[in-house]
């Protein structure tokens, strides 16, 4: 299983919803629906169950407005989805990791984010961990370094594949030749 925080489910589902920046280029990612549907497409094949913790499911939905049982209903359909709940387990996980941080001196585990980002993400980790994720999917800078540093790899959209048709680009057919080729070569 692996896990896609609420900024990649939120481009799954609203594709308009803007182009994220590559975290190494400061530039748009390019090709982020075929990305992110290549990703989908390939778990499924895989039978790997992409997560959504409720969490991130939640602010999704806050932004979804009336279309939000429309959305939930879409996601039941796709079999390759399965929504993670903060359960009783997932609490345990959250107290451990938070109380190791206050252990350590630096609740915020070194974070530059606010308390409460700090807190909802520490959610979205413990409930990965419960689920044995071997990978979040997330573009958030402070949720990838704390799954970094609890030794779960982190991975933005900008690192996922291309589907082949996509990574090979298009050959301009249409283009005219230049004037100094002829028809021999």
């Amino acid at each position: 299983m692996v896990v896609f925080d609420a900024t990649m489910l939120m481009l799954l589902i609203r594709p308009e919803s803007g182009v994220p920046l590559d975290s190494k280029t400061g530039k748009p990612v390019s090709n982020v629906q075929e990305r992110i549907a290549h990703f989908v497409e390939q778990n499924d094949k895989a039978k790997t169950r992409i997560g959504l913790p409720t969490p991130a499911l939640g602010e999704v939905l806050v932004r979804a407005g009336s279309d939000a049982i429309k959305i939930l209903e879409k996601i039941k359909e796709v079999a390759v989805f399965e929504i993670l709940p903060f359960d009783e387990l997932s609490a345990i996980e959250l107290a451990i990791l938070t109380k190791n941080a206050l252990d350590a001196g630096d609740k915020k585990s070194g974070s530059k984010d606010l308390w409460n980002k700090v807190k909802y993400d520490r959610q979205i980790i413990a409930i990965a961990r419960v689920r044995q994720a071997t990978a979040i999917y997330t573009d958030d800078h402070g949720l990838r370094n704390l799954a970094t540093m609890l030794n779960i790899p982190a991975t933005g959209i900008a690192e996922m594949p291309l589907p082949v048709e996509a990574a090979q680009g298009k050959l301009p057919f249409n283009a005219t030749l230049p004037e100094n080729v002829n028809e021999h070569g």
